[in-house]
């Protein structure tokens, strides 16, 4: 399996593995966080780039650019360490997001924290460093379904860029 995920060399908001980047916040359960998902030129590279107000009125409390990983089913990441990002911010911390066949809420998830600086950084966030959150079947990277970088948890102004992502070993 090639380790590219995303590389933002094809069509806007379509993966290098086919499928669409969206864009999610809480107004699905109630919330009133707002958001936008652009594709830009960013400090000189090609970018995703989620932008908004998190907001925590209502229970809410998180914007993000979510992924699914395959067109259909699951993917199997076993055969790698874990996932390396480029990222772009404002010295803010995210959250990335995975999620396998054992997550069956939309609350829950194996995550991550990183920080995106202001300036162009690649990230490695090995796979035993994602916790579960609100579940407890143990992470299994041979079930990825889909992933999410995630603006949560607190009120802030969310600027993040992503430029590449993909696996490493």
């Amino acid at each position: 399996m090639d380790a590219t995920i995303d590389d933002l060399s094809g069509p806007a908001f379509v993966s290098a593995r086919g499928t669409r980047w969206e864009l999610i916040t809480d107004r699905v359960m109630g919330g009133v966080s707002e958001a936008t998902l652009t594709r830009e030129s960013i400090a000189g590279r090609l970018a995703l780039r989620l932008q908004g107000e998190v907001s925590l009125e209502n229970d809410g409390g998180f914007v993000q650019m979510a992924l699914a990983l395959t067109p259909d089913g699951l993917l199997d990441a076993s055969g790698w360490h874990g996932l390396r990002l480029t990222v772009f911010g404002r010295g803010e911390t995210y959250g990335l997001h995975l999620r396998t066949d054992a997550v069956r809420r939309p609350w829950q998830s194996y995550r991550q924290e990183f920080r995106a600086e202001p300036a162009w950084r690649t990230l490695d966030l090995p796979f035993s460093g994602f916790a579960p959150h609100r579940l407890e079947a143990p992470f299994d990277p041979a079930r990825l379904r889909r992933l999410g970088l995630v603006a949560i948890g607190r009120p802030f102004r969310a600027d993040l860029a992503l430029a590449d992502l993909g696996f490493y070993r």
